[in-house]
């Protein structure tokens, strides 16, 4: 009975300690597993989710690529303008300026001027200014070099003006709008005084707007067409050597010494211009003075005194003696 008895208690206590051991367990699972969950937590906040930053990585590349897609990359259109001039000698200077024409009008071009000298067929000479487009200036150029003879020389220049295209197209807009809002100040104005003002200077800024568009038409024409000095010379003609410039003491010198030649040969025009006048007016002026002198020398005769002839002593009377 003691060992049933004994049994019995050792199972109720086996029991009653594996229920608090249940219980304190289940405590100590929940008090050891809150600061766990706690400090799960607070890492999974520091630390950022990996999907969700992949995402915003995503959207942010997503993003970029949009804004750089929406850059629309427009080429600036420039204002160039181009002139150049070339020296050829060929050998029919007429040929040479038939050919030449039919090159610049194969390339969109026209004649603008034309100026030449025919002393001798060996020594003639043909000036031409071409009018190009910019699209076949350069084979213009090219054919004109090697189909008409041996180029002598070449000079080429461009200016961008696309700046002052711009200004001039800004300030003409400013000036029509400046016009537009004087148009309808006049039609509100009550009195004279105030329309006479108005319309003054309406007159002014009608003129400035003019002078706009005039500047605006001539460099449009200068962009739209290349202007090209084409020189033709003879066989024997001479070509102008370009001046070479320099600076110093010899330049000052050579300056100094063309301007003494272009003094002298004022004078010595001007002495050519009145040694004419002085060899016809000469004699004239050697008569008037001779006049003058004997006229003179004929008053002072009139005007002396004749003088007295001298005294000769008395003769001795004879009867005295």
């Amino acid at each position: 009975m003691r060992r049933i008895r004994y049994g019995i208690t050792s199972s109720l206590a086996a029991a009653v300690l594996l229920l608090a051991g249940c219980g304190g367990g289940e405590a100590t699972i929940q008090s050891a597993s809150a600061p766990a969950v706690a400090q799960q937590d607070m890492a999974a906040e520091a630390r950022p989710m990996p999907t969700a930053s992949k995402a915003v990585q995503r959207d942010a590349k997503a993003d970029q690529v949009g804004l750089v897609s929406k850059v629309e990359v427009t080429a600036q259109n420039r204002q160039v303008i181009y002139t150049g001039s070339m020296t050829v000698r060929v050998k029919q200077v007429g040929d040479a300026v038939e050919q030449a024409k039919q090159i610049v009008t194969a390339a969109g071009g026209y004649l603008s001027s034309e100026q030449s000298s025919s002393a001798s067929k060996a020594r003639e000479t043909a000036t031409l200014e071409f009018k190009i487009p910019p699209t076949g200036y350069n084979a213009a150029l090219g054919r004109l070099g090697k189909e008409l003879g041996t180029q002598v020389s070449m000079k080429q220049s461009t200016q961008d003006v696309t700046l002052q295209v711009a200004d001039v197209e800004s300030r003409l807009k400013s000036a029509e709008r400046s016009l537009e809002s004087l148009r309808t100040l006049l039609k509100r104005a009550d009195t004279i005084g105030q329309v006479l003002d108005v319309e003054r200077e309406i007159a002014t800024r009608q003129a400035d707007l003019e002078s706009l568009q005039a500047q605006q038409k001539e460099l449009a024409t200068q962009v739209a067409m290349a202007t090209l000095t084409l020189r033709l010379l003879g066989p024997v003609a001479e070509a102008a050597q370009p001046e070479e410039e320099s600076d110093g003491f010899l330049a000052g010198l050579k300056s100094g010494w063309k301007a003494l030649l272009s003094s002298l040969v004022v004078l010595l025009t001007l002495l050519g211009a009145v040694l004419p006048w002085l060899l016809v007016s000469l004699p004239l002026v050697a008569l008037l003075v001779y006049l003058v002198r004997r006229d003179r020398a004929r008053r002072a005769g009139q005007g002396r005194v004749p003088a007295a002839p001298p005294s000769r002593p008395a003769d001795p009377d004879p009867g005295t003696a």
